[in-house]
């Protein structure tokens, strides 16, 4: 551990809350790496549990964003599913895990159910997908260069 810094995020109530979050310094690779808890999703504002709420479209618990929001955290989902279902066969696979957790069904399931047969469908079960894939560092970054 080589110190800390602050982190804000959007609790499920609409309030700004700060973390602090461990930096930490590989012994192999000599990068930094920050340690994020399992209730933040990396480069989003609003805590995992809204998000996950959101893309499961359970209506009993409201979510304390505007509607744009909401349909923009199903269309990243969504658009990257594909992805994160392929990341964490390649991770099952690679280190020897077992096939999965639900039983696999004859009809095609659909992106959601499909990722939920590897990581189970109860509550967490974002923060159960982006941990694997985060920490062997396949996380899609949404930062990129510009070059004039």
């Amino acid at each position: 551990m080589i110190g800390s810094r602050k982190r804000s995020c959007i609790n499920t109530h609409g309030n700004k809350i700060v973390l602090s979050i461990r930096r930490l310094r590989c012994v192999d690779c000599k990068r930094i790496h920050h340690e994020l808890p399992d209730i933040l999703v990396p480069y989003k504002h609003h805590v995992r549990e809204s998000i996950e709420t959101t893309i499961t479209e359970e209506r009993q618990m409201s979510v304390i964003a505007d509607e744009s929001t909401l349909k923009r955290w199903q269309n990243w989902f969504f658009e990257r599913a594909d992805y994160f279902q392929s990341c964490l066969t390649s991770i099952i696979l690679r280190y020897h895990l077992k096939e999965s957790v639900g039983g696999l069904s004859s009809l095609p399931p659909s992106k959601l159910h499909r990722i939920w047969q590897h990581v189970g469908d109860a509550p967490g079960w974002l923060a159960r997908v982006v941990k694997p894939i985060a920490n062997l560092n396949l996380w899609p970054h949404t930062r990129s260069a510009f070059c004039p």
